[in-house]
């Protein structure tokens, strides 16, 4: 690969880094080619963008990429392959359901709007994130409660209001 094609490939990854906002390392070495084209498949099925490159054209391109991916930098020795995506959960549940017949890909780190996740063990905590429009809804959800509750109670109540209302006046 020349100087050309090096910095080409940076700067694809660069724009896919910033395009994207979530990508995954993971170590997909001494895999078979029938393995890695399945796993292609499988990310192509599950709208996940593979992208295998040069620990240190991955390196480039997060500098280029602004923010901050130093934690990560550690994890790039080895062969490494990207994963890139619009959703956060679905390379690690791939990843999950592809360990169940064979020990690879390990994932290396994670990069989740601006979190990362450093190592394997991270692999069920990545599962169990949830969205940003997730947690909005559930937001939204729970700020809606209140005023619900006391327009309920106002309407319900509003008959035995006025009865309590005149009850206590007639004492008066």
């Amino acid at each position: 690969m020349n100087k050309d094609e090096k910095h080409e490939l940076v700067l694809a990854l660069t724009e896919k880094m910033k395009e994207y906002g979530n990508f995954y390392i993971t170590d997909t070495a001494n895999l078979t080619v029938a393995k890695v084209n399945d796993i292609r498949r499988k990310c192509f099925e599950s709208e996940i963008t593979m992208q295998v490159a040069k620990n240190s054209l991955i390196k480039k391109a997060m500098e280029a990429a602004g923010g901050d991916f130093s934690p990560m930098y550690d994890v790039l020795k080895g062969s490494s392959t990207i994963l890139f995506t619009k959703s956060a959960t679905a390379p690690a549940k791939l990843i999950k359901q592809l360990r169940k017949t064979g020990e690879k890909p390990i994932l290396k780190a994670a990069y989740i709007d601006a979190a990362v996740f450093v190592g394997d063990n991270q692999l069920d905590t990545l599962i169990n994130l949830k969205s940003k429009e997730q947690l909005i809804g559930e937001i939204i959800g729970l700020l809606q409660s209140p005023a619900k509750n006391v327009i309920s109670g106002l309407q319900s109540g509003g008959n035995k209001l006025a009865g309590i209302v005149k009850t206590l006046q007639e004492r008066g």
